[in-house]
């Protein structure tokens, strides 16, 4: 819970004429939202200038505390050093990040193994086309050989190419990650450490920074 007024020992204080001692708190779900309710303030409490109650709060909507300057929940959360909405959105970018790995090494050696396969297979194939003709055909045999010959040159070329291929995509998906996968206060690299195990450390580890990264 957060509490929000005019007193020194809320969390969020206010120091507004209109603004009560104790206005307003804020509660976050099981569900991950935030949930802002007026505790019998004397001058209300408004979310994107419409009184509320109570009210489930998203980072943008703009608060108003009596007749204090309008904040949003990110600026609260960011004022008691709270980056747990921000950190949780990191887990989409380390599942994505993963997924996109998976994806490229799974994909080249599937077309790896299609490029040096095939070629093998061709000259059987016209092998069983020449013997179905019947015909002995001179032209057919040297086709037929040249095929035996380059085809697998080809293929074993085709793969390596494919191959070659692979470590700058990885390089690219990793640059991009690194300019994502990073604590969102003081914007350091938090290297391929499972987003779940970072959730364990519950703050950042930079002195200068120990943005709470878990709301408890």
């Amino acid at each position: 819970m957060i509490k929000i007024g005019k007193a020194n020992d809320n969390d969020y204080t206010i120091d507004a004429q209109y603004v009560s001692r104790y206005h307003a708190s804020l509660v976050r779900q099981p569900d991950g939202v935030w949930l802002l309710e007026d505790l019998g303030s004397t001058n209300g409490t408004f979310v994107n200038e419409q009184q509320v109650v109570k009210k489930r709060v998203a980072l943008t909507d703009q608060l108003r505390f009596g007749d204090s300057q309008t904040v949003s929940l990110s600026d609260i959360l960011r004022f008691n050093n709270n980056y747990s909405e921000e950190f949780a959105a990191l887990k989409e970018v380390y599942d994505n990040y993963v997924a996109a790995k998976v994806r490229i090494q799974s994909s080249n050696q599937f077309k790896i193994r299609l490029f040096q396969s095939l070629p093998f297979a061709l000259p059987g194939i016209i092998g069983v086309f020449i013997g179905f003709l019947g015909k002995g055909s001179p032209l057919l045999f040297i086709v037929s050989l040249l095929l035996v010959i380059c085809a697998p040159t080809i293929g074993i070329f085709l793969g390596a190419k494919q191959s070659a291929k692979v470590p700058q995509q990885l390089q690219d998906i990793a640059n991009q990650f690194k300019i994502d996968y990073v604590c969102p206060k003081c914007g350091n690299f938090l290297g391929e450490i499972p987003w779940e195990s970072l959730k364990n450390r519950k703050q950042c580890p930079v002195s200068s920074c120990k943005a709470k990264w878990v709301n408890e």
